[in-house]
């Protein structure tokens, strides 16, 4: 199972769900810190900024980060939840699941998992790059992207609700 939070909820989130592993997704200077129920080798720290084009100054999201995202993914056992989380829980953490799930579930049809994402966070608005970046990865020939344009965008929100997301659909 995958857990979705915002940063303000990780610690809160990992303790309720016995989590094994998390996966940060900050921009340069966002601290976090591990719970201390998770060793440091089972916690991925990727530093990007949310934007879908280059701006001055940030860090957009790149192909080194899925790729390493995804190695993070498929080496987890399963045995315990993942956590996945950014600042708000909205955009970069929702794409991250998104990407899991449809990468350690090859057959699931990626509008379904759309769909569901959606009917699970109604704040849900995965970040197009990494979307983007990961349907090239994954081979799944736009229907990543497309399956994320058609949900639409999130219902606004500071932060979002934390939810859990199937591998399996």
């Amino acid at each position: 199972m995958i857990h979705v939070c915002s940063l303000s909820k990780v610690e809160e989130t990992v303790t309720k769900t016995g989590a094994g592993r998390l996966l940060s997704l900050l921009a340069a200077g966002t601290e976090v810190m591990r719970p201390a129920s998770l060793t440091r080798e089972n916690h991925l720290h990727l530093v990007m900024h949310d934007i879908a084009v280059a701006q001055e100054g940030m860090t957009m999201p790149g192909e080194e980060h899925v790729l390493n995202l995804l190695d993070f993914a498929r080496q987890w056992d399963r045995s315990r939840p993942l956590v996945v989380h950014c600042y708000a829980g909205i955009s970069r953490s929702t794409a991250s699941a998104y990407i899991i799930a449809a990468a350690l579930a090859p057959k699931r049809d990626e509008a379904e998992l759309a769909k569901t994402l959606r009917a699970l966070s109604p704040t849900a608005t995965p970040n197009p790059r990494l979307i983007a970046i990961a349907d090239a990865l994954l081979e799944r020939d736009g229907r990543m992207s497309r399956a994320i344009e058609a949900i639409g965008r999130g219902a606004e929100a500071f932060e979002g609700t934390p939810f859990a997301l199937r591998i399996e659909g």
